[in-house]
């Protein structure tokens, strides 16, 4: 364990016992290396590793202060382990729920994007009139598959500031992440065969499997700890999986991320078995500290991760510009793009290779992790304010979603329905699983700011679900 490892696990334990508590400033990093005789390097990559943690704060002007501690989230009762699902059959309840929640004025708790005021449209706008301007009698050609150069290459660098070597040439540019993720199961599968996802799990990936008609092996996922691997290891002892789909940073909808360690054994766990794995990972920007996350990705020594990416959650949603890192998996994955969309549109992808490589993409970041972490924190305490303390809420460091859980005798579905009467949107746990188990669930969307239309609709919701209660 090296030094600023040892130093921060120290700290930590001292913040358990009780020495500083939530909100309580910790010594300054000059008093920390007069005390432990440590560098200041040191000092510093210590407070950083705990600010990613979660377990602290940086408060400009005011140093690092002890973060509050938001309830450990556990389920009541430990799910089944394992679900086999012959056929998926999730499209149509999908479809409801994402049309009721396009309804004007609604308050889009439901809403798998981020609040669209935290993007920079009017930067992004300057960045398409120019390229748009400049773009040669040839750009059409110069941006089919795999996407254009320019675009590739700056995401091939932005992997590098992660320590990770991923060529452009590896890299294919997607109409956003959606089409990535389709085309990397495309890719590896034909109809008939199993997959691993997570329950619950993100909707699109039963809507894909629906769609390609293939098997779907749903392996428990802790809302803290992420997928069970023991689990998974049982799993792929006894079935001839072709592909595990699943997302190890700030799960949809759980929130929650897998730590460094328990994504290199899930790398060696899927590369022992010659199992790929499909890595959904469109929230990797939205984390929390200054020290960036890798993917499970940065442990994949074999070419079998196709990492898949997007600018829909940290830049904007209506450019619909995604990629994969498909290593081997590339060259076919390209034909299969061919065959499909062909391309993703130019303009879109000039725009954002444009944005990217200056220094506004950096700032912006910067401020949106900071303004997604305050929203999802008032939130959540918003929430606690306001619902049953039969009510149980997730939180997990980074992203933007808080998962619920209600008394198990209740409906989330039926609260949904009253919900969107009421002008407000929220996601029913039977969204992300092809099983009931998760039907007294719900997922919210906590990147807006708790304004008083926010407030309001936190109030309602409370009371309709203090109303099932009766």
């Amino acid at each position: 364990m090296a030094k600023y490892e040892q130093l921060a696990q120290e700290l930590k334990t001292r913040i358990a016992q009780g020495v500083w508590q939530a909100g309580d400033k910790l010594p300054s990093l000059r008093q920390t290396v007069a005390d432990s005789g440590l560098s200041l390097m040191t000092v510093l990559n210590a407070y950083q590793l705990l600010e990613s943690q979660g377990v602290i704060t940086a408060q400009e002007k005011s140093g690092y202060l002890v973060a509050p501690l938001p309830e450990t989230f556990r389920y009541p009762d430990r799910p089944r382990q394992i679900y086999l699902s012959d056929k998926v059959d999730i499209n149509e309840f999908v479809f409801s729920v994402l049309q009721a929640s396009k309804q004007a004025g609604i308050v889009p708790f439901g809403s798998g994007f981020p609040d669209p005021s935290l993007f920079p449209q009017q930067a992004l706008a300057r960045s398409l009139v120019k390229v748009t301007r400049h773009m040669s009698p040839s750009f059409a050609a110069d941006n089919l598959p795999p996407g254009n150069a320019g675009l590739r290459k700056a995401i091939s660098q932005r992997y590098a500031k992660l320590g990770m070597s991923i060529s452009p040439d590896e890299i294919i540019i997607t109409s956003g992440a959606m089409e990535a993720l389709n085309l990397s199961l495309a890719t590896l599968t034909q109809a008939g065969d199993w997959v691993v996802i997570e329950s619950p799990t993100f909707y699109g990936a039963m809507q894909a499997i629906e769609r390609l008609k293939l098997k779907a092996i749903a392996v428990a996922t802790d809302p803290q700890q992420g997928i069970d691997l023991e689990a998974l290891a049982e799993v792929l002892k006894t079935y001839p999986v072709k592909a595990c789909w699943l997302m190890s940073q700030h799960q949809n909808p759980l929130g929650c991320s897998l730590s460094d360690t328990k994504k290199q054994a899930l790398y060696q766990l899927l590369n022992e078995h010659k199992v790929s794995l499909i890595e959904d990972d469109v929230y990797q920007e939205l984390y929390v500290g200054s020290i960036a996350p890798r993917p499970v990705k940065a442990f994949d020594t074999e070419g079998r991760v196709l990492h898949c990416g997007s600018f829909s959650k940290s830049l904007i949603a209506g450019y619909r510009v995604g990629w994969v890192a498909a290593g081997l998996h590339a060259p076919k994955l390209q034909r299969l793009q061919v065959m499909s969309t062909l391309s993703t549109s130019a303009p879109m992808q000039l725009a954002i290779a444009d944005f990217i490589q200056s220094a506004q993409y950096e700032r912006h970041l910067k401020q949106l992790r900071k303004k997604l972490a305050d929203r999802k924190l008032a939130m959540y305490q918003l929430l606690r304010a306001h619902l049953p303390e039969s009510v149980g809420v997730n939180f997990a460091q980074g992203g933007y979603f808080l998962w619920l859980a209600l008394p198990a005798h209740m409906d989330a579905t039926q609260i949904y329905s009253e919900a969107i009467e009421r002008g407000i949107s929220i996601a029913p746990g039977n969204l992300f699983s092809n099983q009931v188990e998760f039907r007294h669930f719900m997922r919210l969307n906590a990147s807006y700011e708790c304004s008083p239309e926010i407030v309001s609709a936190v109030v309602v919701l409370a009371e309709l679900i203090r109303n099932y209660s009766r």
